[in-house]
């Protein structure tokens, strides 16, 4: 529990890691723009608005952070430290709406004044895609976009109580423009969904053609939302999102494209850039969480009769907590340089990446199984990660000026928006047992020999236990198929298992994140730092999946009881590396602004507060 002050050049390297490749002119705008007082007037809708603005001011124009993935990683991270309703606002604006103008306009010179006001945060960007009168409703959208030949416009409507979107647009008193997907019918034939560019509400509320709800309140992350419809809203061609589908003169429709299923993968691919930032906005709400975790472990002092009057980070089941929330978030940081990476990729390619999986439960795998399984568990690590947090800080982690409870609802409530993290499980589950092939087994029957203290040990094993769970349910599916000859019969019983596959697979991914981070590191203060975090990420997460490891065989008895002293251990090599931590870890205090950031968590608190003497009535 030393205080002495990091070295100097491991602070560097790991700041320099955990900032990403982003130029410090851009970090230093960003913390500008965040840091600039929004006022208290308006309603939260006007609010969300002025700090668009005030990023779209400082920031360089949006379509060119399109061109630099860590910048927008970077940009929404900070966010959701400052405000996770803002983090939310801007996800949907900067990457899915403005995104998809981008990404699949093919006149985006007839929609520059719709995209300025988008860029300079006057018009605040909406996406359309849910409906609410069925599950999956991606995959069978009812909202319609009739081509009118005669007057070259789409009609968009909305033709039955089931095709109502639900949305974030209920921001009756700002501008907004919405991205919509709808199904295209041209010549009377169902031509596939397509996104189109509709304007929602001015400042007067909503426009003509546009029918929106009373307010639905969503406490966990409580912001704008409502149901909607459209009543023959009139759209020029130029609003169709085309994407490289065409229409000619005489009506006659062509899609590169070449199917339904493609056509819809090909709209629903901005979805990618959503899934690659999530990870990098996950690990930054970690990383303050455990930081806000570790400083009140630290300062408050217990009166148990155990040890009166010992420091709460003493107890090793203290320690257990907030430093395994260190190593979550360090994981999660090395999987956000990951997905960054793997999002710059795909930008660069001149077409949709080819999907390596089928439409099944819902088609985010299909886009990308990689990205959208980074998503799913990057939100479920970050919520899980807040609310342990929460819970170690007893009264103070659930007040709302320390943040902790903003945190957890955003990713909590964030499980089931940007593309449902179950239905990707399952389906990257039942993926990986249909591809799976036994001759590759052999090669992944020992997983080596590393102790749970190296770094090593949890990458191995998790390769190790992936393969033994998908050989399991390899069987049981080949059994199954046996005497079920419909897809439903067949996986019906097995799709539990399959998302419990497919986050299995998720966390084996990131614990690579984490092994070729510590391979690249070349630092020697830094790697001593981070070699135990990396091995606690895994001992930790070896326990929570101890049961499943136990089952298939992957370890036994001994081995998991083993884990909570490997944990111990690597929290005594932590300890004195916790000033280097949780200074690069922690975001400044202005962006914060959380009691529990402070030096002293209970003046920080009490200053926040005014007091009324009694008897001065």
């Amino acid at each position: 529990m030393s205080s002495a002050p990091p070295p100097a050049a491991a602070h560097e390297a790991l700041r320099q890691f955990v900032d990403g490749p982003c130029d410090p002119s851009f970090l230093s705008a960003l913390h500008k723009a965040l840091a600039a007082d929004p006022g208290a007037h308006g309603v939260r809708s006007e609010r969300l608005l002025r700090r668009l603005r005030a990023l779209g001011e400082e920031l360089p124009p949006a379509r060119r952070l399109f061109e630099d993935p860590a910048r927008l990683a970077a940009l929404h991270a900070w966010t959701a430290v400052a405000d996770p309703g803002l983090c939310m606002t801007a996800l949907v604006h900067y990457l899915l709406c403005l995104g998809s103008m981008a990404q699949l306009s093919d006149d985006p010179a007839a929609l520059e004044t719709r995209m300025a006001a988008l860029e300079s945060g006057r018009t605040k960007g909406v996406y359309l895609i849910t409906e609410v009168g069925q599950a999956n409703s991606h995959l069978a959208t009812a909202t319609r976009a009739e081509f009118d030949p005669a007057s070259g416009e789409f009609v968009l409507h909305t033709p039955d109580p089931g095709a109502v979107k639900f949305c974030g647009a209920g921001s009756r008193t700002v501008p907004q423009t919405g991205v919509v997907l709808a199904r295209l019918y041209a010549g009377g034939v169902d031509r596939g969904v397509f996104a189109f560019v509709a304007d929602i509400t001015d400042e007067h509320g909503p426009l003509p053609g546009i029918e929106m709800s009373s307010g639905l309140e969503l406490g966990a992350l409580p912001l704008d939302y409502v149901h909607l419809r459209f009543h023959t809203v009139r759209l020029p061609f130029a609003h169709w999102l085309g994407d490289g589908a065409r229409i000619d003169g005489d009506g006659t429709f062509h899609d590169p494209a070449g199917s339904p299923d493609r056509r819809l993968q090909r709209t629903l691919r901005v979805g990618q850039g959503l899934w690659a930032t999530m990870p990098a906005v996950a690990a930054a709400t970690c990383r303050q969480s455990a930081v806000q975790a570790v400083n009140y472990a630290r300062q408050r002092r217990t009166q148990g009769r155990l040890a009166p009057g010992a420091p709460l980070l003493g107890y090793r089941s203290q320690q257990r907590a907030v430093l395994g929330a260190l190593a979550d978030a360090f994981a999660l940081t090395c999987a956000a340089r990951r997905t960054s990476g793997m999002w710059a990729d795909a930008l660069k390619a001149s077409d949709a990446p080819r999907a390596d999986t089928a439409m099944g439960l819902s088609p985010w795998a299909a886009v990308s199984a990689p990205l959208a399984a980074y998503k799913a568990l990057a939100v479920r690590t970050a919520a899980r990660v807040a609310a342990d947090c929460q819970r170690h800080c007893g009264f103070s982690g659930h007040l709302d000026i320390n943040g902790l409870a903003g945190y957890h609802g955003f990713h909590h409530a964030f499980d089931t928006a940007g593309g449902d993290s179950q239905l990707i499980l399952y389906d990257v589950g039942r993926t990986l047992v249909e591809q799976y092939v036994p001759a590759q087994a052999q090669a992944q029957a020992a997983p080596g020999a590393p102790s749970p203290d190296s770094p090593l040990w949890w990458p191995a094993l998790a390769r190790r236990h992936e393969h033994l769970l998908t050989e399991h349910l390899r069987r049981l599916h080949d059994l199954r198929a046996q005497e079920a000859a419909d897809p439903f019969d067949l996986w019906n019983p097995l799709l539990e298992d399959a998302g419990l596959l497919g986050e299995l697979h998720a966390t084996r991914l990131m614990a690579d994140d984490v092994a070729h981070t510590l391979a690249r590191t070349t630092d020697p203060a830094l790697t001593r730092a981070i070699a135990p975090l990396a091995a606690l990420h895994g001992v930790t997460t070896a326990r929570r999946w101890a049961g499943s490891l136990l089952t298939r065989g992957a370890l036994r008895p001994a081995d998991v009881d083993a884990l909570t002293a490997a944990a111990d251990r690597l929290c005594d090599e932590i300890l004195p590396h916790l000033p280097l931590l949780t200074e690069a870890f922690a975001f400044p205090d202005d962006i914060v602004a959380a009691p529990l950031a402070a030096a002293d968590v209970n003046a920080a608190t009490d200053a926040g507060l005014t007091w009324t003497p009694g008897g001065t009535a």
